[in-house]
Parts: structure tokens; C-alpha cells; sequence
């Protein structure tokens, strides 16, 4: 089982390694401005929405398109890649995911990401680092392992294996998960036709992942957290959100912190299952 260690790296050992050539930090924001107005010396910056995702199909990027990403930000095959990005690394654990489904090698998370960064009055530059090209070879992407489908869920629905051995992480907030919003709070409308949760879904919104800094909880905080709600290790577990950012949070800690074998990130999330026809919802508080 892979060490936490060797997943989520301290910001000092951050700044201890911003020169080292065998690592590109990469920053991943929501607010894909925040890059220009103040970033880590020598890290570079990945737009979730135009360098990740097809621009034509609701998919990501294919091999060919990886390589070339890539490629152009200096990153080998053998290079240590360590995200950080606001939103306490929702897009950060959301590009780390990406880069798991090529099988990018070595990926690490920054704890804390952005934030902490600039609490700790870390040094910021707006200078854009200028690094070789690379000669990236990808694997084939694979969606089996870390990826889930609206197909495979509503299999698991059909044969009344949800709630069993199969757990559902609804990550969003308890607002979302009711029906009371078919948005985040304080978020413009995005599209949902229909409030509420896949049926048997366990409502554990992201944020308590973490603390008031943007660190992650412990080891032991997070494990009694899952497990008292039966989150447990023994079973399928796919965390969804929204469109797959949130819950890509919650999947890193289940699989690298927690080291769930069997967890999976449903991307097509809300937006897809509240505006497929004929996928059932569940409104309220209980699963």
C-alpha cells in the first residue's frame, strides 16, 4: 500500500524543492485567473476546463492530447508532479485523478494547497517559468479502475447491491443532497433539472475532509468518519458530486490517505444522473 507520505507533501517541503528539476508543481484553480495574479516560483499552470477536457465530447483528454499537455509543461514519465489549487484542492485532486487515469506514476497533492501557501507568506511570483520541452509516452487511459459510469451505478441499482456492498459518497452539501438546491450554495444555477440523491447515497460533504486551514484531517479522524457511516474498506465505494471535482477530493482521501483498494470517482456526477430520464432520485435526509 502506497504511504500517505509519498502522496501529500508539506508546503516547507514544497518550498524546499521549488529548484529541484526532477519536479514540476502544477497549479490547478477554479479561478483560472488566480495563476497570473501571484503563483509558487516555478510552478506552472494546468486550465482544468480547456487542457483537461475534450472540447468536443463530455470526456477528457486521449492519449495523444496527454503526451502533448505534457510535453509542453516540461513533465517526463519519471517526474514528480505535486498539485496545489484553491478550493483547498478540489481541482488539484481533480488533475491528480486525470493524471491516475493515464497512470502517471508519481502525483502528490500539496496539503493545504493555495491557501496555506499564502498563509504561511510563502514567496509568490508572477514571473512564468520557462521549462524544456518533454518527450511524454502515455499509457492508455484507463477508465476501469478509478472511474465510474452512469451505466454501472444503475446496474448496481437494478440489482439492489447500492447500500450493500456497493457504497455511494455523496460529497455535496446537505442542501444539494436533499433537493433543496440543484446548485452549490452560493453558486449560480447549473443546469439540474431535478434536486436531491441517487438512492442510498450516504451524505459526508466534502469539507469535512479537511481543517480550517486546508489541511487534511488525520488518519484516525477521517477513518472513524467513514467508517462509523459504513464506509468501510470491504466494499465498492464511488464518491460523485457535481461534474467530478468535489468528489475527487473525497476520493484521494479514501484511496491514498484512508487506502480504500476499491473506490471509484463518478465525473458525470449530478449534472448527468439529475438530467438522464428515467434515473431515479431520492429527496430528503436519509439515504
Amino acid at each position: 500500500m502506497i504511504k500517505v507520505s509519498e502522496v501529500l507533501v508539506s508546503t516547507d517541503w514544497v518550498l524546499e524543492n521549488l529548484n529541484n528539476p526532477q519536479i514540476r508543481i502544477v497549479q490547478v484553480d477554479e479561478d483560472v485567473l488566480l495563476y497570473d495574479m501571484g503563483h509558487i516560483p516555478n510552478s506552472v499552470k494546468i486550465d482544468w476546463f480547456t487542457e483537461l477536457n475534450d472540447p468536443e465530447v463530455r470526456d477528457f483528454i486521449d492519449e495523444k492530447q496527454f503526451e502533448k499537455l505534457c510535453s509542453s509543461k516540461g513533465i517526463s514519465n519519471d517526474t514528480t508532479v505535486v498539485f496545489y489549487g484553491d478550493k483547498n484542492n478540489w481541482w488539484a485532486c481533480y488533475a491528480f485523478w486525470i493524471f491516475k487515469l493515464f497512470g502517471h506514476k508519481d502525483c502528490r497533492i500539496m496539503d493545504g494547497g493555495r491557501k496555506k501557501w499564502i498563509d504561511e507568506k510563502k514567496p509568490l511570483t508572477k514571473e512564468i517559468p520557462q521549462f524544456p520541452q518533454t518527450t511524454y509516452k502515455a499509457n492508455k487511459r484507463n477508465d476501469k479502475e478509478i472511474r465510474a459510469f452512469k451505466e454501472e451505478i444503475l446496474k448496481f441499482y437494478n440489482e439492489a447491491r447500492l447500500g450493500k456492498e456497493v457504497v455511494l459518497v455523496d460529497v455535496r452539501s446537505p442542501q444539494e443532497y436533499t433537493g433543496e438546491l440543484i446548485h452549490m450554495p452560493d453558486y449560480p444555477q447549473e443546469g439540474a433539472l431535478r434536486g436531491g440523491h441517487i438512492p442510498t447515497a450516504i451524505n459526508i460533504p466534502w469539507g469535512k475532509n479537511v481543517n480550517e486551514d486546508g489541511t487534511f484531517k488525520t488518519i484516525e479522524e477521517l477513518r472513524k468518519m467513514y467508517q462509523d457511516l459504513g464506509i468501510t474498506p470491504d466494499k465498492k465505494v464511488i464518491a460523485y458530486c457535481r461534474i467530478g471535482e468535489r468528489s475527487s477530493l473525497t476520493w484521494f482521501v479514501l484511496k491514498y490517505i484512508l487506502g480504500y483498494e476499491n473506490v471509484k470517482n463518478y465525473d458525470g456526477s449530478w449534472t448527468e444522473w439529475g438530467n438522464t430520464v428515467k434515473t431515479p432520485i431520492k429527496k430528503g435526509n436519509e439515504p
